[in-house]
């Protein structure tokens, strides 16, 4: 292709080479989709060419071996094993899941999506309150350079086996210190029937029966714990969760629900994470776990745990049994490219 600009002298007649060179290969040309601009350009290719594409409304040049993106950077890649691979909106991706610990492999630099969402808190003992669930961190065109980094998987706290709170969830993380994302993990519930609060944390952990009051969540990665309102008989309190706070605990042993979490989509499929942990209750109504794992609260016995890898808060343990609070669920990473 010829480089440069050419002026064109009024009545001169212009070649095809000319036209080609000058006019066709330097102009943005449009097509329908990727697919269409290899057909029609088959053969004809030479760096510094430039695309419109109608179905995902992006321009493109061709830097002699690929078509990039203008504006901004490319999708990243990564050379780990793919989880799984889908379409949505006219784009393709691939996705890799991390229910463990790992490394995620960077061999073009570029941008991604990211979920991490950390360990979910143990519930209380003994008429214990509802962990809180794991922090939530997304979003969407992270650049990501090229390179090896760490993937820590945040474990659940622990449910209470005695009159203290239920263990913290521990941090999520992508790279030294999470710098390319990170979350911390939920707030313990509350334990026994002496009124003690939840623990801070993403999400606060949910106050113990008669009179326990919810623990602070991160305003950036989640909810209050529920408070148990009043004195004698009244339930324990549900920890948070990403979107809501956990429910108060009533009288007549009505135990508070877990907090409700979020839903993303980057595996293609639109899934819950990071549910708070239901608040038990003696003889009544126990707490429901919040939508994104969160443990039910019981009514007799030890409490639910929070599900593996949702960050989900774990159940508080009931009263007269002197039941365990559940543990926590794990945390998870999701990291999604375009292909």
């Amino acid at each position: 292709m010829a480089e440069g600009f050419f002026d064109f002298t009024p009545g001169q007649v212009l070649t095809a080479a000319q036209v080609d060179d000058y006019l066709m290969r330097q102009a943005v040309m449009r097509f329908a989709d990727a697919s269409a601009r290899t057909t029609a350009l088959s053969g004809v290719l030479v760096e510094g060419m430039m695309s419109y594409l109608k179905d995902t409304n992006t321009v493109e040049v061709y830097d002699g071996s690929a078509w990039v993106g203008v504006g901004g950077a490319g999708p990243a890649n990564f050379t780990d094993t793919a989880t799984g691979t889908y379409s949505s909106g006219g784009k393709s991706y691939k996705y890799i899941q991390y229910n463990s610990s790992g490394t995620l492999t960077v061999d073009t630099a570029g941008v991604a999506d990211v979920l991490v969402i950390g360990g979910g808190a143990g519930g209380g003992y003994k008429g214990g309150g509802g962990g809180g669930a794991g922090g939530w961190f997304s979003i969407d065109n992270i650049p990501l350079p090229v390179g090896t980094f760490t993937v820590t998987i945040g474990a659940g706290g622990a449910g209470a086996g005695s009159a203290v709170p239920g263990g913290t969830g521990n941090p999520t993380y992508i790279g030294v210190l999470g710098v390319y994302g990170y979350a911390l993990g939920g707030g313990g519930g509350g334990s026994s029937n002496i009124g003690q609060a939840g623990n801070a944390g993403a999400s606060g952990g949910g106050g113990s029966k008669d009179g326990g009051a919810g623990g602070s969540g991160l305003v950036i990665m989640g909810k209050d714990g529920g408070t148990s309102q009043g004195g004698i008989a009244f339930g324990a309190g549900g920890g948070g969760g990403a979107s809501q706070v956990g429910a108060s605990g009533l009288g007549s042993e009505v135990a508070g629900d877990g907090g409700d979490g979020l839903a993303s989509s980057l595996t293609g499929s639109s899934v819950f994470y990071a549910g708070g942990g239901g608040g038990s209750a003696n003889v009544g109504t126990p707490g429901l776990g919040g939508d994104g794992g969160g443990g039910d609260g019981v009514t007799s016995g030890a409490g639910n745990a929070g599900t593996s890898n949702t960050g989900g808060g774990g159940g508080g343990g009931e009263f007269s049994t002197n039941g365990s609070g559940g543990n926590g669920g794990s945390g998870v990473v999701i990291v999604r490219v375009e292909v």
